[in-house]
């Protein structure tokens, strides 16, 4: 399975493979020591799984963005991993184009969810039994910068924000930028995450 991804990637003249680990405590240790934009982490591994190996390269400061890819289509695993600090999440049985695209998109600083995986996760908040917790970083945010959250939980790009709000792209940039910087989010996964968390946007709200 590593070669195959290994393969796919390196056609990309953009894309290099800095290492291979074949365990999530390797993947940790890799990460540490190659500083890579991206790490594409499976869920079932040895010695340390994906999920905790997540959590420990999210915890670094200046921790690469990890794309979780699994066979396993659980929401178990999904939220485990969103709640890692993963800034994405595909199934192995997507396209060589979309495991491209999503390492450019996460390389880029964005964030990427499977458009399926997406409507789990609103579905999930949908839930009567999800409860709105309140969070006192809230009240940071400026009317401008609670207008983008809510942009953002809707799925938006920075394009679309800027066209709703008429503002230019590099002015929605700085807005979700300090966003992100003000309620301690990684990036816009899981800023849609505590979007929906705490209130600030209803499903088909």
């Amino acid at each position: 399975m590593r070669t195959g991804f290994r393969v796919i990637l390196e056609t990309e003249d953009d894309i290099e493979v800095v290492g291979e680990a074949v365990d999530g405590e390797q993947a940790v240790a890799l990460a540490a020591s190659t500083e890579p934009d991206v790490v594409l982490m499976d869920v079932e591994m040895p010695r340390l799984d994906g999920l905790a190996a997540t959590r420990r390269i999210a915890a670094q400061e200046t921790g690469p963005a990890v794309l979780i890819l699994t066979t396993f289509d659980r929401d178990d695993y999904l939220f485990a991993a969103l709640q890692a600090g993963a800034s994405g999440f595909l199934l192995k049985n997507g396209t060589p184009e979309d495991l491209i695209d999503a390492v450019r998109v996460l390389a880029s600083g964005d964030a990427l969810l499977a458009p399926a995986i997406t409507r789990r996760v609103i579905a999930t908040f949908a839930r009567p039994e999800a409860v709105a917790r309140t969070d006192g970083r809230l009240t940071e945010l400026t009317p401008r910068e609670r207008e983008v959250l809510v942009l953002l939980a809707g799925g938006a790009t920075n394009g679309e924000i800027a066209g709703q709000l008429y503002l230019g792209e590099a002015t929605v940039k700085t807005h979700v930028s300090r966003v992100l910087a003000k309620l301690g989010l990684r990036d816009r996964t899981q800023a849609v995450v505590f979007a929906y968390e705490h209130g600030v946007v209803t499903p088909g709200g």
